[in-house]
């Protein structure tokens, strides 16, 4: 696999989607990015569990990256910082294959968010560990982040609370609704929240070509 037209590749991804903001209640980008974060800057991560997928001949099950962000109160306007961390057990044809996506250069949904990114900072390859514990996620990359998500209950107090029928360029359109704790900094990007806006969804990303 090359870098030569990499939106004449197919490619497919199917897995878990983890998102944290430092956003009270549901982010207001996250409905629609013309509206108002809460904040003046609304800064966040997407973590992606891949379960299965490929990009043209590289399999990408399996694979774990973390996509970190900072943004302008307005999500809309743009001019986004925006890190991509790979996981340290990507092959070097898996590490260009998951770029590619991430950075929209293989068109689909990332392509979208792509628009918005004014600053992409070098991708980084490090260790990713997602578990579940109890109830929570757990996210650590190196010495960089360590977050917890944890889905909130409702009426029945062993059933998340969802979003039904949500339409979001990434996520899928059942999303459970979740509060999250971040520690991150890069040096560029510094999350730090505190049971802030958080959800988690499956999804499936694909581009096929005739």
């Amino acid at each position: 696999m090359t870098r030569a037209d990499p939106q004449t590749v197919p490619w497919r991804a199917k897995g878990l989607l983890l998102e944290n903001c430092n956003c009270l209640g549901v982010c207001p980008g996250h409905i629609h990015f013309s509206n108002n974060c809460s904040h003046d800057r609304c800064i966040g991560y997407w973590a992606v569990q891949i379960y299965s997928g490929f990009f043209g001949e590289v399999d990408l099950s399996g694979l774990q990256c973390v996509v970190a962000f900072d943004s302008p109160k307005k999500m809309i306007s743009g001019n986004w910082t925006e890190v991509i961390i790979v996981d340290k057990k990507a092959s070097p044809e898996q590490f260009l294959a998951l770029e590619t996506i991430l950075t929209g250069a293989a068109g689909g949904p990332w392509e979208v968010l792509n628009r918005f990114v004014g600053t992409r900072l070098p991708t980084k390859q490090l260790s990713i560990e997602i578990l579940q514990e109890g109830n929570s996620k757990n996210i650590k990359v190196d010495n960089l982040m360590e977050s917890t998500i944890t889905p909130l209950t409702g009426t029945e107090k062993d059933v998340p609370v969802t979003i039904e029928n949500m339409f979001n360029q990434i996520h899928g359109s059942s999303q459970i609704v979740a509060h999250g704790e971040t520690n991150y900094t890069d040096g560029v990007i510094t999350i730090d929240t505190n049971k802030t806006h958080a959800l988690i969804s499956k999804f499936i990303w694909e581009m096929a070509h005739s």
